[in-house]
This record gives structure tokens, C-alpha cells and sequence, in this order.
């Protein structure tokens, strides 16, 4: 439930940007993963979807909602609007537009499999993006980098070993950690990545299917990189339907060494969980890294 003063902010909120007169008649808790509390808030004939957390969360709703600015921008992909991102001295917010799901479709989940190609065709000149988000709660850094290689062995894998040192995670995860970010140019001697606009945070939690048959992304965590590491996630935590992927590449077929740098990828993934959560996820991350090592 909504407080009646965090109620009373986010009305507020809502009605100083949209510039309506909005009064909050509803407001019950809805399921947007285990990070954030999410809520369906009606009143004055309007929808939002909410997402709330503590104060010191703004930035990452800050970053989430650039975000989604940059994916709608690019014309590709239908992204929530972002209507308000704001705080009051206990909380943050971010209030979006709702847009239920509505059960997926064989077609939908190809027609997602062709946007994604097309939105991995949105290009710059570097890898990295204007400012840090975060992947889940962690901190993601995006700094802009020429080379990719240097960008995922500083700042997506080497940033997941710092912090699991700092966790206490096992030794054997950082030594093998160590052996595999050594030998990381060799998954890229015949195959030089482009930065491409991804979604970052692309696994089958973060899609649905609108009322209208659209597909709907949402909870990105936006960077240029390379197109694979968005692709790769989609195969991790169950992944997408069949349809999606044979439009995917049917728009644009992957590289023949994805299969091997598909757990490369996912692998940061995997690092993140091991971080938030410990347990068999420290013992998978190390089983990836081996597997990589022998791949070498």
C-alpha cells in the first residue's frame, strides 16, 4: 500500500508534469520484479504504472528513465512513456504509462525478433553510453571506450570480480576470473563488435505483449555494445519464444562464434546474481569460467 503522504507526493507528481488535475483514487500493488514496489495507480480518468523505492534510488530511476527515453527515441522497439521521475525526502519514484500484458503470440514474439535487429542497428561511435545505470540493483558503469574487448574486460566483467572480491565470494572464482579476462581477445580474433544500441537487461521478464498485440520492453539497462550480449540474454532465465529468435536472425543472423561467446556474455549476468544472491550462482559462474577456459 501507498502511504497517504508518499500518496499524496506522487498525485502531486503526476499532476505538475502532465499538467492535469489528477486525484489518486486507487493505487494496489502490482508484480515489476523483486527490486522495486510497483503499483497500478488510477484517478481522474488516467492509468500510471509507479515504481517506488528509497530516496537514495532516484538516479537509478533517473537512468532507467533516460533509458527508455533513448529506446523510444530510436523508434525501433514500444517502451512505457515516462511521465515523472521525482522524490520526496524518504522515497523515489518513477510513474510510467500502463500497459497491462496481454499473453504472447506467436507473431508478437516475431515481431520482437525483428525490431530487436533493427534497433541493434541504431549505431555510435563508441561502446559505453552518457552516464551509468544500474543491472538489477548493482552499478553499471558505461564509460565510452573505443575497444571493446577493454570494455567488458574493465567495466562488465572485471567490475563483477571487484565486487565479488568485496563480497567474500570464493578465491576460485577470482582466479579463474583472472585466467579468463587475460585471454578475453582471443573470443574476438576473427570477429570485431560494432557498438549497437541494446537494451541490456534483455531476459524474458522484461517483455510482454500489449493489449493491441504489440510487444512491449521495458527495465532496460541501455549502452552501446556488442549486439550479441543482448541476444545472449535473451537465452538466459528460461528465454524467448522460438518465432523470436528465427526473425531475429532472419533479419540479421548472428556470427558464427556467438555460440561460444554467448556464455562470455551472459556470463556478467551470472556474476551479478552470484553478487546479489551468492549461492549456486557462485558455483555456476565458476563452471562458465571453465568452460570458457577450455574454449580458448
Amino acid at each position: 500500500m501507498l502511504s497517504g503522504t508518499l500518496r499524496s507526493h506522487i498525485a502531486r507528481s503526476i499532476a505538475d508534469t502532465l499538467q492535469i488535475p489528477f486525484d489518486m483514487t486507487d493505487a494496489h500493488a502490482v508484480g515489476g520484479g523483486s527490486i522495486n514496489s510497483c503499483f497500478h495507480v488510477l484517478g481522474s480518468g488516467y492509468a500510471f504504472f509507479v515504481k517506488c523505492h528509497q530516496r537514495r534510488y532516484l538516479p537509478m530511476f533517473e537512468a532507467e528513465a533516460a533509458g527508455l527515453e533513448a529506446l523510444r527515441r530510436s523508434g525501433c522497439v514500444r517502451v512505457p512513456e515516462v511521465y515523472a521521475s521525482e522524490s520526496d525526502d524518504t522515497h523515489a519514484w518513477l510513474v510510467m504509462e500502463w500497459l497491462p500484458g496481454a499473453g504472447a503470440a506467436r507473431d508478437s514474439a516475431a515481431r520482437l525478433g525483428e525490431q530487436l535487429a533493427a534497433l541493434h542497428h541504431v549505431r555510435h561511435a563508441q561502446f559505453g553510453w552518457h552516464r551509468d545505470n544500474t543491472i538489477g540493483l548493482t552499478a553499471q558503469p558505461n564509460p565510452w571506450c573505443d575497444d571493446w574487448v577493454t570494455f567488458w574486460t574493465e567495466h562488465r566483467l572485471g567490475h563483477q570480480l571487484r565486487l565479488a572480491r568485496d563480497n567474500g565470494l570464493s578465491r576460485q572464482l577470482q582466479q579463474a576470473g583472472e585466467s579468463l579476462m587475460g585471454s578475453l581477445a582471443d573470443f574476438f580474433s576473427d570477429y570485431t563488435p560494432e557498438p549497437s544500441l541494446l537494451h541490456g537487461d534483455l531476459w524474458g521478464g522484461n517483455w510482454h505483449v500489449a493489449a493491441d498485440g504489440m510487444p512491449v520492453l521495458f527495465d532496460p539497462a541501455v549502452y552501446f555494445g556488442d549486439r550479441e550480449a543482448d541476444l545472449a540474454m535473451t537465452e538466459l532465465f528460461g528465454g524467448f519464444p522460438s518465432a523470436f529468435y528465427d526473425a531475429y536472425r532472419a533479419a540479421w543472423p548472428p556470427d558464427a562464434g556467438y555460440a561460444v561467446r554467448r556464455t562470455l556474455y551472459n556470463l556478467y549476468h551470472i556474476l551479478n546474481h552470484a553478487n546479489l544472491f551468492g549461492g549456486g550462482y557462485v558455483r555456476q559462474a565458476e563452471s562458465m569460467m571453465q568452460q570458457l577456459l577450455a574454449a580458448v
